[in-house]
């Protein structure tokens, strides 16, 4: 194996945690392609034999810039413009990869486009028989057609999602009864645009909802019946889980006073201890296998992380988001008896990829990233 290489941003904090996981394991520094060079359409440099892995592109303001449109990156809208143009870039990687005598790339095309399309997730998971919560069907063209739709459904609330949106951007957890609403979302509704907040905001006023769906709609909406989570202290919580070649490897608690429990929104880590206590081991054992399960509907995927919601109950189950990046926690160390003891995320998946290819290259050069 003469080496790996990163598709991500420069000094990006997933790239340089991904190449102190490989110099851990003896291994060189991964040349890095830019984003925004693939962006731009450059030619696209790979060495023979080398191991391709594509990460995001992080928050560069530039490549946003490429796959949005040039505006300020808080904005919230432009995913589906986003979306076409990652999954572009990332199909010419594949070809530059697919031109390269003995160069593969660790990961499949398809599987990331689906991931940064909540409809098609929420679909092909839902084919498979994995729990998630129910879903309005088709296309929901603003926030009239909203109310229509759920009280055809008599939903009461509701999560709406930005088909293609990430880190709860322009997420709104809604609950609706008659012309009284109280929505929650990072949204920050100013001068008729939407920009991302760094905390949670509380919208009553029927009006402004009525807008802020509007603009989000624009670009598409996945809107799913509220699912009620666990809670721990006073604290709604769910499970983001990393699963690495098939198998859950890291697990951290997300708590939050709110719907929503991102750790960028107030949100902090919880004690995964008292969780899987409130399991029990044939409840962790069953939470596990729902994110193995999840993470082999995209078998082209070296990792994904899998964000799990526990009910009330303690015993019901429902995946809310598939995260193709969802590798990014740091200090975390891999779950015992997960085969990734002692290991990051980065550092697992490092592990996974030498098993994968370094056997099949032996005697062929340097095992070196």
């Amino acid at each position: 194996m003469t080496g790996i290489a990163v598709v991500g941003t420069p000094g990006d904090r997933r790239v340089t945690m991904f190449a102190d996981a490989c110099a851990r394991q003896g291994l060189e520094e991964p040349a890095v392609v830019p984003w925004t060079s693939v962006l731009r359409g450059e030619e696209i440099g790979i060495e023979p034999e080398t191991l391709v892995r594509i990460d995001s592109p992080g928050e560069d303001a530039e490549a946003d810039a490429l796959l949005r449109g040039p505006g300020e990156p808080s904005r919230i809208g432009g995913g589906a413009r986003w979306h076409a143009g990652f999954v572009a870039g990332a199909a010419r990687v594949g070809r530059a990869v697919a031109a390269t005598p003995g160069a593969v790339l660790l990961a499949d095309v398809e599987d990331v486009s689906v991931m940064f399309d909540k409809r098609r997730c929420h679909a092909r998971l839902s084919a498979a028989g994995v729990p998630v919560p129910p879903a309005l069907a088709g296309p929901v063209g603003g926030y009239a057609e909203l109310r229509e739709r759920m009280d055809e459904a008599r939903w009461g609330r509701v999560f709406v999602k930005p088909a293609h949106g990430s880190s709860a951007s322009g997420i709104i957890a809604l609950h609706a009864s008659g012309r009284r609403v109280r929505a929650v979302t990072s949204a920050e509704l100013a001068s008729g645009e939407l920009h991302n907040s760094l905390r949670l905001r509380c919208y009553e006023n029927e009006p402004d909802l009525a807008v802020i769906v509007d603009l989000l709609a624009a670009d598409g909406l996945h809107v799913e019946r509220w699912f009620p989570k666990a809670s721990l202290g006073g604290r709604a919580i769910d499970l983001r889980v990393v699963v690495v070649d098939g198998t859950p490897t890291h697990a951290v608690v997300r708590a939050g006073r709110g719907p929503m429990t991102n750790l960028h929104l107030g949100g902090v880590r919880g004690d995964l201890g008292a969780v899987t206590a409130g399991l029990g081991p044939r409840g962790w054992e069953r939470a596990l296998e729902i994110c193995a399960r999840t993470a082999a509907r995209f078998p082209g995927s070296l990792a994904v992380g899998v964000d799990l919601m526990i009910g009330v109950d303690w015993r019901e189950f429902a995946v809310a988001e598939v995260n193709a990046f969802g590798d990014l926690l740091p200090r975390l160390e891999g779950l015992p008896g997960g085969g990734a003891e002692g290991l990051d995320t980065y550092g697992a998946q490092v592990r996974a990829i030498l098993a994968r290819h370094a056997p099949a290259r032996e005697g062929r050069g340097r095992c070196v990233t």
